[in-house]
């Protein structure tokens, strides 16, 4: 909550044109393409992270397809996690969000400049639903993140298991997949400090569909694990 007030507080003079803006597209996001919907979420997520003195170490960028139309599938950590991505991501990227932050003042206009979609982890009915839009939703063009651990971890940078159900988009879609490592995410928000941090973003190797045709949901969700776990073990050999 610390570093949060403090990225306000650094942007004291931006807030009011960059919150008015919001609301604009917000309330009509088809008056907008994609794209100026999209350059100002980075805008505003750009202002916060140097605000909130956190350094983002991105890696792997030139692993992400040419061609729009994949899947982020990140260890997940906290609200941090999303920002960090976005920053790094000069292409549209929308993001799947339970359900409950959907309706948070802010967040819930950074929902619909988004496109993101909201799932209730509590109704697999609906969770079906938005796995079938999102599939539809990446056929078109539209890239998406997706945390298959479904809540964030607890435990720093280990991975809780991933879960097969949110796999199911991806082999719906037939599209790649872009396996992501966050390390010390966690530490933005969860510190309680404002001291400096830096999170490191690795974007891996893509899996193309031809590779995982064929498996069931939960071994790709076991591949796509190891492959996170051991960038992070790589790169942080002392967790």
């Amino acid at each position: 909550m610390k570093r949060i007030l403090w990225m306000v507080l650094m942007n004291l003079w931006y807030v009011p044109y960059g919150l008015t803006r919001l609301i604009q597209m917000a309330a009509h996001p088809d008056r907008y393409s994609v794209e100026e919907r999209y350059a100002l979420i980075k805008q505003i997520d750009n202002r916060a992270i140097k605000g909130g003195r956190v350094e983002i170490d991105g890696h792997g960028m030139e692993n992400l397809p040419e061609e729009d139309g994949y899947i982020l599938y990140p260890n997940h950590q906290g609200m941090f996690d999303v920002l960090a991505i976005i920053q790094l991501m000069e292409r549209p990227v929308s993001a799947v969000l339970k359900k409950e932050l959907v309706g948070i003042p802010f967040i819930k206009q950074v929902v619909a400049c988004l496109d993101a979609l909201a799932l209730d982890r509590s109704d697999p009915r609906q969770g079906m639903k938005v796995i079938l839009q999102m599939a539809e939703e990446v056929k078109k063009g539209r890239n998406y993140i997706i945390f298959a651990e479904g809540t964030r971890s607890k435990n720093g940078n280990h991975l809780q298991s991933f879960k097969g159900g949110s796999f199911k988009c991806a082999m719906k879609a037939k599209c790649p997949i872009v396996p992501v490592a966050l390390v010390d995410s966690f530490k933005a928000f969860d510190t309680g400090s404002i001291k400096k941090q830096k999170v490191q973003v690795h974007f891996l190797t893509p899996i193309p569909y031809e590779e995982y045709q064929g498996m069931k949901t939960t071994e790709l969700a076991e591949l796509v694990k190891e492959r996170i776990e051991a960038k992070i073990a790589e790169v942080c050999p002392e967790q």
